[in-house]
């Protein structure tokens, strides 16, 4: 992994030992391709700076799963999130009333129902605001509530009451996980809360998630994954893990990059 410098080495080294775990020094050292001193250094400097615990012979993050901001998520799985949105944006009709969650996924179906016409849009996430913000040809409803500054969605009572006063035709929902054994992984339980809500509001449910994060369960808190709802995900997701879904009927969409 050709890394350009002490600090983007470091960084991900952070990277590394939050995502798959315990890192070893030897491990590192191969990766770098930098000596195993190098590596002992760096550590004791992310040590000293607060991002990691030393172990013997190596390192662990200090949170096991830290929670990425959307920023941090948007450029992540380019390719796949637009082949998973161009896929969403078909399946809308002109004059549908369609309802957004927050998430880079969702947000790049906003950006593809640009285009659309005669559409009505309500949101829970500020990226599907922004994207539609401009779009003459399209009616934007903002749920509100209070504002989550990681994911940069609103939650909590008043989203939830602004929901009972609409219902859609679909709903498109964004995901940090999801495995067949437990469903949908979210950060926030106000988030698995509010995920829940917005099925029940919606005729078809479709839940847009990139193949990184089949299988995946960084958090503790779940919203079921029932029969009749659709996954949405690219072509690299775990076959064992979609077979599984789709044994408990779960609808499996897999697209394919351009």
């Amino acid at each position: 992994m050709p890394v350009n410098g002490a600090r983007a080495r470091r960084d991900q080294i952070v990277h590394l030992a939050t995502t798959t775990g315990l890192t070893s020094v030897e491990e590192l050292s191969r990766t770098f391709g930098v000596t195993a001193s190098t590596i002992r250094r760096d550590l004791a400097q992310l040590t000293a700076d607060g991002r990691l615990a030393r172990t013997y012979g190596g390192a662990m993050a200090l949170v096991a799963h830290p929670e990425a901001s959307l920023r941090q998520r948007t450029g992540e799985a380019f390719e796949a999130k637009r082949a998973i949105a161009l896929w969403a944006a078909s399946t809308v009709r002109a004059g549908e009333t369609v309802l957004l969650d927050a998430g880079s996924t969702v947000g790049a179906l906003a950006h593809e129902l640009r285009t659309a016409e005669g559409l009505t849009v309500a949101t829970t996430g500020l990226t599907a605001l922004q994207e539609l913000a401009d779009v003459e040809t399209v009616q934007v409803e903002c749920l509100g509530g209070t504002l989550r500054p990681l994911s940069q969605s609103f939650l909590g009572p008043l989203a939830e009451a602004a929901l009972e006063r609409m219902t859609f035709d679909r709903v498109f929902l964004g995901a940090d996980g999801v495995t067949a054994e437990h469903g949908i992984c979210e950060a926030d339980l106000r988030q698995t809360r509010l995920k829940e809500l917005m099925a029940r509001r919606a005729e078809a449910v479709y839940v847009l998630a990139h193949s990184a994060k089949i299988g995946r369960r960084p958090f503790h808190t779940w919203v079921r994954l029932p029969p009749g709802w659709t996954l949405v995900t690219d072509g690299d997701a775990d076959p064992e893990e979609i077979r599984a879904l789709r044994a408990q009927g779960v609808e499996v969409t897999v697209v394919e990059g351009e």
